[in-house]
């Protein structure tokens, strides 16, 4: 019997040899090997550039050049061909649309807008949404907002129809065409995980502070859902059918508009929901830079700490928010039935007839405009009710303590000493924690990439700046994760307790984030630690549902066999669903640390500080240089977090065998 000799396979050596280990071994080679890089380069770097901060040779003032570009913009905003005859034509035809829009708002007169709104939802989701529709509209105008959320309805018209359009053209191309989806992949990467307010800042530069800057703001936040969610579908369509209909020889034109297209619609119909909430959300925050409206309330509210007023504003947005959720949703889920396919030209006309007999009706009884007399003003009692809680609640509570206290003890037993271990890091250990941590988690690219995002940073002289917000959204992410795995395990163990809690998720999670403000600055006052706060509960349901699904998706097949050897529910959680669940908690970690960067960069209106103050001071003062650089750190600062928290997919495969 002769032995079988196979041939050795080639050696490897450096990170490719990595790729043959088991995924432990393959860390620990990994972490080996960072080390050994460390060991030649840590010595040469501080011999060279000493001391724990960022190294004043290595950064850069931009300050100058920036303020130079912005002030030749300024100047030459008349007079240079590319704004007088193209980017002064997009303004132009951005102001007019708007004030068509508004002027037609107007038009139809509370009530006509109120029939409008409460009918389509009536024919696209049923009778109850219809009523809630009317109910939250009449709300917006008995809380006495109804002329800013016809301002903010029609900036929202406008931007989403551009976002769709944009959106729809550029997932067209990159579901049609591998190069070009190749080509927009990273830039939609990117675009995702940068926060609100880094869109901001470039469309000030070019636009200036106004209208037309908040509506292009608001297109580039909100088109890539549509783009992306548009190729997804386009991509995915059955192969099937494509080959039957490529046989019968339609043209690639036939293809598309016969087959692809409504084969996609599902996820056409759910990137409009994801655009229209997504520019709702902007819409509200690009009240910063001059768009009137809901927002612009809200902000003016908020920056005389002015919490009636702001709740005032705010509920109206949270409401237009629930009820464009739910009735783009409704569309979604019905799209393709009978009644959808058959009725659509009578539904239209029954909308268009009832709207205008509504709107006549009104205009000849109590006229176009909401009437004063039917207005409840809410705001002296949410500030009589603010001002007791400061008397009793802030502090002094007996055993708990006050909101206050508690607001200062996380500031000082958690944020502060955060704060101090970031920047008692020498700025050469951040940079190899932050290469360790996405190289773990990915591949060399990864831990590059984040690396030199983090460098950048540096670079741009908001070393310090950066560190104060990491502590700030660390923080945040380790509350987030506690609340949000436990809250998460919960509902994924307990039926009744998901379905009690789904109505909470959803509402929370169609809330703008400008809103999220007002309850913690009521509660805590201002400070870094109401901006986590804030954080915590806009992050806290993405993480709570992904754990939730995480979970309930484990193999059944394994629970039953762990529960055939005996295993108590605590033993199945932590040795069964939790560790086949680990690419579902991977993904809850990133989602939370992506959104919780978010709001403690909003936070920077209600005393965050540090890269979010920058941006406020920035926008408010004009001096986009300081906005800028404060931007720019923000978008280095968001695509390090998501590169050391986004597994690669290789990454998670592995973890779904193991």
């Amino acid at each position: 019997m002769t032995a079988a000799v196979t041939a050795a396979p080639p050696s490897k050596t450096g990170a490719g040899a990595l790729k043959n280990l088991k995924p432990g071994h393959r860390a620990l080679g990994k972490l080996l090997l960072l080390a050994v890089v460390a060991a030649v380069l840590v010595p040469i770097a501080t011999a060279q550039w000493s001391g724990a901060t960022w190294p004043h040779a290595l950064t850069v003032d931009i300050s100058e050049p920036l303020g130079k570009a912005s002030d030749w913009i300024i100047d030459n905003r008349d007079s240079n061909p590319l704004f007088t005859y193209f980017l002064g034509h997009i303004s132009n035809a951005l102001i007019v649309a708007i004030r068509a829009v508004y002027v037609v708002l107007l038009a139809a007169g509370w009530a006509g807008v109120t029939a409008a709104v409460g009918l389509i939802a009536w024919r696209v989701a049923g009778w109850r949404l219809g009523a809630s529709a009317v109910v939250a509209l009449l709300a917006c105008g008995a809380l006495g907002m109804w002329v800013p959320t016809m301002q903010t309805l029609a900036l929202m018209v406008v931007a989403v129809l551009a976002s769709v359009v944009l959106g729809a053209l550029l997932g067209l191309a990159a579901g049609l065409s591998e190069r070009m989806y190749r080509l927009l992949r990273p830039v939609l990467d990117t675009m995702q995980v940068l926060p609100a307010y880094a869109y901001l800042l470039p469309v000030v530069l070019i636009f200036g502070m106004g209208v037309p800057a908040a509506v292009l703001a608001t297109v580039v936040y909100a088109a890539p859902p549509m783009a992306r969610l548009t190729a997804l579908g386009l991509r995915a369509a059955d192969g099937g059918v494509m080959e039957a209909v490529t046989s019968l020889g339609a043209t690639a034109r036939q293809r598309l508009v016969s087959a692809r297209l409504p084969l996609a619609r599902k996820e056409l119909l759910l990137g409009l929901n994801q655009t229209i909430m997504m520019a709702l959300s902007m819409a509200v925050i690009a009240s910063v830079i001059g768009a009137a409206g809901l927002g612009d309330r809200v902000y003016q509210a908020l920056a005389t700490v002015d919490v009636g007023a702001a709740l005032a504003a705010g509920i109206p947005i949270v409401l237009l928010a629930v009820i464009l959720d739910r009735v783009t949703a409704a569309a979604g889920a019905r799209l393709g039935s009978h009644a959808t396919t058959t009725h659509w030209k009578w539904d239209v006309l029954a909308v268009a007839v009832g709207t205008v007999v509504v709107a006549l009706v009104a205009r000849f009884a109590v006229g176009l405009d909401w009437p004063d007399s039917w207005v409840v003003k809410i705001a002296p009692t949410v500030n009589d009710a603010v001002e007791w809680m400061t008397d009793h609640l802030y502090t002094g509570v007996p055993v708990v303590g006050g909101t206050a206290d508690w607001a200062a003890h996380f500031t000082t037993w958690i944020l502060d000493p955060v704060r101090s271990g970031l920047t008692w890091l020498p700025w050469w250990s951040v940079l190899l924690i932050v290469a360790a941590l996405a190289w773990l988690i990915g591949t060399w690219r990864t831990a590059l990439t984040a690396v030199l995002a983090m460098a950048a940073i540096g670079y741009l002289g908001v070393w310090k700046a950066s560190l104060d917000t990491l502590s700030q959204v660390l923080a945040a992410v380790a509350v987030t994760l506690v609340l949000g795995f436990a809250i998460g395990i919960a509902a994924a163990r307990s039926n009744r307790f998901e379905r009690v809690l789904r109505p909470v998720l959803d509402v929370f999670q169609t809330m703008p984030q400008f809103v999220y403000l007002i309850p913690v600055v009521a509660l805590f006052g201002v400070g870094r630690a109401p901006a986590v706060a804030a954080a915590v509960v806009y992050a806290l349901p993405a993480v709570v549902r992904i754990t939730t699904q995480g979970l309930r998706q484990v193999d059944p097949a394994a629970l039953e066999a762990s529960r055939s050897m005996g295993a108590t529910t605590a033993q199945q959680l932590r040795q069964v669903q939790l560790p086949l669940a680990r690419p579902a908690l991977l993904l809850a970690v990133n989602q939370g640390v992506v959104l919780t960067l978010a709001v403690v960069i909003i936070g920077g209106l209600v005393g965050g500080g540090a890269l979010g103050y920058d941006v406020v001071f920035g926008l408010a003062q004009g001096d986009l240089a300081t906005g800028l650089v404060a931007g720019a750190a923000i978008v280095c600062l968001g695509l390090m977090l998501d590169r050391v928290t986004q597994p690669t997919d290789r990454r998670v495969r592995a973890g779904k065998e193991s």
